[in-house]
């Protein structure tokens, strides 16, 4: 088991978390299915890829599917050498922040996360500055991207080895924070939601009709999720300095209503009452109560009607590495180019041919 990294070795995390394979909405809106079998290639893929570019290790958390040890199996290479956690697993998001806590004290350059919106808000909330590749093998995919994983597999090693330096190749996302009764309870990386729903139950949201208010950090109108109801009405960039905020009504009597897709292959009709821009730290009051807050599609937080609910968004989210802009830098700098070089004595024979 590992414990430490040597000193100076360039070291990768990986974290493919399987319960993200289990998502209902896989039931009841025909979302795609990630078997294990195919988490097992990609990350093989990946690792391959990693170990083409100088990552000389690479640190994995076990798992009750047994995706590292089928890895260990099939990975017919040391190089990157894999590594396991030694870390209690139990099968819960408890072992999601127990790993990427593990592997930031080891010192990794850079976590590779393989899962939806909701593995990736658990992991941001640990991983501190260490960048992220985030890659999509979830549900509701706002926020990793989808992204052939030997391609990613270059892009994270090339910055992991400082072949590419950060400042050109990560991006800080905007995050948002719920506080209920005046203490920050969590945060989400894609929406908040606010619904008048009266318990948790299946955590991931797709009834539509309780929704009583929604906040995103960024909204674009290609997106899956209720991100995309603000991407049709007012699209706002990953880059640009506010969010935004919505208000729901029933759609019979709200002033617009938008035909989302809230989830894979369930789109409905969502009543939208008022859109606003919001800005950093300016705290959001919630007009309902009792409810439950959802955060990046799942829902989290119950309260009561003598609670009081904020959200905020801030500037300080987790660091991704931008996959196409690194890939475009190794292309203008020739980094993955490799020219052999003529000897002279065919150098001086072609010149004599040419001469004749």
């Amino acid at each position: 088991m590992a414990r430490e990294s040597p000193a100076g070795e360039v070291a990768v995390g990986i974290l493919a978390n399987p319960a993200s394979g289990r998502d209902i909405r896989r039931l009841v809106a025909r979302a795609s299915v990630f078997h294990i079998a195919e988490k097992c290639n990609m990350i093989v893929r990946l690792l391959f890829a990693l170990g083409s570019v100088g990552v000389e290790r690479a640190y994995m958390m076990l798992d009750p599917d047994g995706i590292a040890r089928r890895v260990q199996k099939d990975f017919a290479s040391n190089i990157p050498r894999l590594a396991f956690l030694d870390i209690p697993v139990e099968g819960g998001p408890a072992d999601t922040l127990r790993a990427v806590e593990s592997m930031v004290n080891l010192g990794v350059r850079a976590i590779v996360v393989l899962g939806g919106d909701g593995t990736h808000r658990l992991v941001a909330k640990v991983c501190g500055h260490t960048p992220l590749t985030a890659l999509s093998t979830g549900t509701n995919n706002a926020f990793p991207e989808v992204c052939e994983t030997t391609v990613a597999g270059l892009a994270t090693g090339l910055v992991a080895t400082n072949q590419i330096p950060l400042s050109e190749s990560v991006f800080q996302n905007k995050v948002l924070y719920v506080e209920l009764n005046g203490i920050q309870r969590d945060l989400a990386l894609v929406d908040i939601a606010i619904t008048s729903d009266l318990w948790i139950g299946a955590r991931a949201l797709w009834h539509h009709q309780n929704l009583a208010h929604a906040f995103c950090t960024f909204g674009e109108a290609s997106a899956i999720g209720l991100s995309s109801i603000a991407g049709l009405l007012r699209p706002v960039s990953r880059s640009a300095p506010h969010g935004l905020r919505l208000d729901f009504a029933p759609a019979a009597s709200a002033s617009r209503t938008v035909l989302a897709p809230i989830a894979p292959g369930l789109i409905v009709p969502v009543g939208v009452e008022a859109v606003r821009m919001i800005g950093f730290s300016e705290r959001q009051s919630i007009q309902i109560s009792p409810g439950v807050v959802a955060l990046d599609g799942e829902r989290e937080v119950e309260f009561g009607p003598n609670d009081h609910v904020t959200v905020r968004l801030e500037r300080e989210g987790p660091f991704t590495i931008d996959i196409a802009r690194v890939m475009a830098r190794a292309a203008q700098d020739g980094l993955l180019v490799r020219r052999q070089a003529l000897d002279e004595s065919k150098e001086a024979l072609t010149y004599a041919s040419r001469q004749n």
